[in-house]
């Protein structure tokens, strides 16, 4: 007698959490190129003269808000930044080459292919080698100090903490990151749509460059001018800075008095 067996095609399950993971890196990529864009811009204050920058580090503590500043506000927003960092850095390390000999082939097969992609994605993964350093030990320092921000203590930190060499490689690997990976996250997704693909990597790719241009000159001249005050304000380390606004109002009383 003759058994006939049924066999049944069953369709393995998906996995989704590769895909999970993608949107998260994503996401996460994307909010903290926002922000770093945004404190770019904020921190550039400077440029505009120390009531500016005094202005915007007392926004940060919510003086504005609460009629005091509270620098824990600062605290919570470099811990904020970090856990995004780090969920970011966690995802992302899944995607490099573990060991020396997968560094080793990936350079060979970058060489031959010539691709500017796949040069980007190199570049992409030596920066973010170099964040998950630089951006630690910023962000643990705004974590730690959050009130020694202003144009005095930002630029004694910069100048008297010798902390200018950092923040020069930070501002590099920063802003090359975070072109890099708006680049490829309008790649991936296919953002914007045209009728030539070509055309619009083209376009793309010059875009990612001008950004990435513009806010280096911006992190350039930024820390040039943090440089010019701390080294202005060198014999007088820990001194903070008074707004004229507030220098005036000092100096009423005294004069009725």
């Amino acid at each position: 007698m003759q058994i006939q067996r049924k066999h049944s095609l069953k369709t393995p399950a998906l996995n989704l959490w590769p895909a999970r993971l993608d949107i998260i890196q994503g996401a996460t990529g994307l909010l903290l190129v926002v922000f770093m864009w945004g404190h770019m811009l904020l921190v550039s204050s400077i440029l505009l003269g120390k009531d500016a920058m005094y202005f915007v580090a007392r926004l940060f503590e919510g003086q504005y808000f609460f009629g005091r500043p509270y620098p824990l506000l600062v605290s919570f927003i470099a811990a904020a930044v970090f856990i995004l960092f780090a969920v970011h850095a966690l995802i992302a390390i899944r995607r490099m080459p573990g060991s020396y000999r997968e560094y080793r082939a990936f350079w060979q097969h970058s060489r031959s292919l010539r691709h500017p992609d796949t040069t980007l994605w190199l570049l992409q993964v030596i920066t973010g080698l170099l964040l998950m350093f630089f951006a630690t030990v910023h962000l643990y320092g705004m974590f730690t100090h959050p009130a020694d921000i202003g144009p005095y203590a930002s630029s004694d930190r910069v100048v008297s903490g010798v902390m200018w060499p950092m923040y020069l490689l930070l501002l590099f690997a920063v802003e090359l990151h975070a072109g890099i990976g708006i680049y490829r996250l309008a790649i991936k997704w296919g953002w914007p749509r045209g009728k030539n693909p070509r055309a619009t990597r083209r376009i793309l790719i010059r875009l990612k460059w001008v950004i990435s241009v513009f806010f280096i000159v911006l992190g350039l001249l930024t820390l040039a001018a943090y440089i010019k005050i701390g080294i202005e304000h060198s014999d007088q380390v820990g001194e903070r800075y008074v707004p004229a606004a507030l220098q005036a109002q000092e100096a009423k009383p005294a004069k009725d008095k």
